[in-house]
């Protein structure tokens, strides 16, 4: 927002005006990306590129509907907005650090709850894959999304917009896209969505995935001089939500239970994002500086048993602040030899409190079972008591993060070959300090006539560093049908620390205090050892990629073929883990090292009023070391990484004299997806049929549409909590109509 205002006070002062990435005023042309070129098919990348008309686009209204419309990428649904968990090429991880970076109008979103967002009045989306951190550097092991909003000086106008579907669904939009002067610009626009669901919570008949979001844009273009243009945009989004619908899961017979939970289950979030970009273009090269300010401040409550029991819940609040800031230079005159270089830095700060509220039946059967279970040998006649019918374990973390980087990358083309090179020197540094408390009263039946006071602290502060250097080299040779190119990269995720495993240490720690003040063991250990460090801490994840691959495509565009072959070797791969036996947290685990290859494939066709576009992607990830001091797991599957998807999108387009109708028809698969590091339970491969029916004039668009057709019946996700197993269910059929228009 300190942005935002001082752009407006910058241009209410005066200041001639234009597109930030407008290079020329007549005509204007709106660069996609600072960083690339427009036409990712000519360079030695693995790209997908989504613009506003390709045939199924309408469909794309959320985050999540990316998936499988990219190969071998998958955003699935885990049952809220917060978990936005992403698999790519086998790489991916359910919390704390994704795989795969997101750019929205070339700013870099830092935490991963924000990237689960209403897309509305998109130009484009290009989805690189395989490791991007030579130019975008953390957490982009997997690859990068790149989100580019509509800009006043690609559309001006109104734009209204609504909709209703089954699941009492419906959404309303609102834009207005204004060029004051040849070098000014603005837009503001609105969107709200909200749906009743499709799950029902049995315990008290309450809609179990209930939701509404709400986001507003606001940009401003403006051309500053000859040479100077800039561009200030700011997003605000707001979600509330009941989520995590988790269902009960047998694991012997497969079947599903009802979703029954007594205690909350929402999602409340609210995200903030100005960035204020520069840009200059010299006659040899462009200079461009792009600062953000991002804040988020979502509020979690769940009952972590999904059960009718009482046993405990979670409610996590978490404020975050963030700065970036981005320097880049790159040439734009010569052919032969092209470059870029930058400088990138970040500062975070995330303040968390997570209490967890053991309640009746979680006391009974996780704390004074276990303590009687013991005492038993010894005093068969002798009890533990504690006099609370619930306590809190207050958990507070602050978590600062900060990095700097310098990168730079050189191409060279040489008649049909093109080289490039390019490194990145990466540094950063991460911090937790936690307080954690719990204040019980306790009474031993044979020896204690009254209740005594327990109180169990746990207080410390870790930091550590990280340095690491990303290399990438690649080459491409031009043919008459295409250009072919093989390439290597290093990708790197960052570390970091678990906040949602201090409620079993502390768990452990009151029972080891309560038993040796009983005399019945050794005090528990300190806050400060080694174990407890292990426990909270995880390291950097890192990988080799190595790929083949080609864009091809006839001299008419009518037909156009991507493909690539990879290989992936990660050491360190990141993996949500559960403690064993009735935990009731989880942390972010080593795996040892693991291994990925696969192929994928994309495919754009055109004839006359018919299109075509597919994709499919396959690979295979498996571990090819990894032992948990429990069990070896070598030579088993990644769990949560899809094995293949596949996207086929078809539209025919039959003109009329007052418009056109468009009939659409499109299927969605993905599988196998393995659940658990053992390869015992999965989810086979299954498909989505989706349908739509559109007449569209110059003027408005109105279609009829419906997603899972056939009803098909899969989950999208399994977990287990308090030893118990439970899943996701993938939404049933959907319908509705939407309404479009432009003024």
């Amino acid at each position: 927002m300190t942005l935002f205002l001082a752009t407006t006070l910058l241009l209410s002062q005066g200041a001639p005006s234009t597109d930030t990435l407008v290079y020329d005023i007549q005509p204007v042309t709106v660069s996609v990306s600072l960083k690339q070129s427009d036409n990712y098919r000519q360079q030695p990348v693995t790209a997908t590129s989504l613009a506003i008309d390709e045939p199924g686009s309408e469909s794309i209204v959320e985050a999540k509907d990316l998936s499988l419309r990219v190969p071998n990428l998958l955003h699935a649904d885990y049952g809220s907005r917060m978990t936005s968990s992403i698999y790519i090429r086998g790489l991916g991880s359910r919390m704390d650090q994704p795989a795969v970076g997101l750019y929205v109008d070339n700013i870099p979103i830092l935490n991963k709850n924000n990237y689960d967002f209403d897309y509305f009045d998109l130009r484009r989306i290009d989805v690189l894959r395989g490791p991007q951190g030579t130019l975008y550097g953390r957490n982009t092991i997997g690859g990068v999304i790149d989100v580019h909003t509509l800009s006043p000086f690609d559309y001006q106008g109104v734009r209204l917009g609504a909709g209703y579907g089954n699941g009492n669904s419906w959404h309303a939009q609102a834009a207005i896209y204004q060029r004051l002067t040849k070098n000014f610009g603005f837009s503001i626009a609105a969107n709200h969505r909200q749906s009743d669901g499709f799950f029902t919570n049995q315990y008290d008949g309450s809609d179990a995935d209930r939701g509404r979001s709400s986001a507003l844009r606001f940009k401003i273009q403006a051309q500053l001089s000859a040479k100077w243009t800039l561009e200030n945009s700011f997003y605000a989004n707001l979600v509330k939500q009941n989520g995590f619908a988790y269902a009960p899961y047998d694991e012997q017979t497969g079947l599903i239970g009802a979703i029954n939970h007594n205690d909350p289950c929402t999602y409340d979030r609210l995200g903030l994002v100005d960035g204020l970009t520069f840009l200059y273009k010299g006659d040899r090269f462009r200079f461009s500086s792009t600062t953000s300010y991002q804040y988020t401040d979502d509020d979690m409550e769940l009952d972590n048993d999904f059960s009718p029991q009482s046993i405990f819940m979670l409610q996590q609040q978490q404020k975050e602040h963030a700065i970036t800031q981005e320097f880049v230079a790159r040439s734009t005159t010569s052919k032969l030899w092209q470059w870029i270089t930058g400088f990138f830095g970040f500062y975070r700060h995330l303040d968390t409190q997570a209490p967890v509220i053991f309640k009746q039946d979680g006391i009974n059967e996780l704390i004074l079972a276990n303590a009687n279970a013991g005492i038993h040998t010894i005093f068969p006649n002798a009890d533990l008591l504690i006099e609370e019918d619930s306590f809190p374990v207050f958990s507070d973390f602050n978590l600062p993060a900060s990095g700097l980087s310098l990168y730079h990358q050189s191409s060279w083309q040489l008649g049909r070959w093109k080289l490039v090179a390019g490194l990145r020197a990466d540094w950063e540094h991460t911090a937790i300090t936690y307080a954690n408390r719990a204040d019980i009263n306790y009474r031993f039946t044979l020896t204690m006539p009254d209740y005594k006071p327990l109180s169990v602290v746990m207080d410390g502060d870790r930091d550590k560093s990280f340095f690491e250097v990303m290399p990438r080299a690649a080459v491409m040779y031009e043919t008459a049908l295409g250009n072919i190119y093989a390439s290597v990269a290093r990708g790197y995720k960052a570390g970091g620390y678990n906040t949602q495993i201090f409620s079993d240490i502390m768990q452990n720690k009151m029972m080891g205090d309560l038993m040796a003040d009983l005399g019945m063991g050794p005090r528990a250990a300190d806050e400060q050892s080694d174990n407890t460090e292990d426990a909270i801490s995880y390291e950097p994840e890192r990988s080799w990629n190595y790929e083949l691959g080609g864009h091809f495509g006839t001299p008419q565009g009518r037909l156009r073929l991507d493909v690539a072959l990879f290989y992936i070797d990660c050491r360190n791969q990141q993996l949500t883990v559960f403690p064993p036996g009735k935990g009731t947290g989880r942390l972010m685990s080593n795996a040892g090292h693991t291994r990925s290859y696969g192929a994928e494939v994309s495919v754009g066709y055109r004839v006359g009023d018919f299109r075509l576009a597919g994709s499919y992607g396959h690979t295979n990830a498996k571990f090819l070391t990894y032992d948990d001091g429990r069990e070896d797991y070598s030579g088993n599957y990644v769990p949560y990484a899809p094995q293949n998807t596949l996207s086929v999108q078809g539209e025919y387009s039959l003109d009329l004299r007052s418009g056109r109708v468009l009939f659409g028809l499109g299927v969605q698969g993905v599988g196998r997806i393995w659940w658990n590091e053992t390869n015992t339970i999965s989810q086979p491969f299954y498909g989505l049929l989706n349908a739509s029916i559109a007449w569209e004039t110059k003027r408005y668009n109105v279609s009829v549409w419906a997603r899972n057709l056939t009803g098909t019946d899969y989950n999208t996700f399994y977990f287990k909590s308090v030893g118990h197993s439970f899943v996701q269910r993938g939404k049933p059929l959907q319908t509705g109509i939407s309404l479009f228009l432009t003024l």
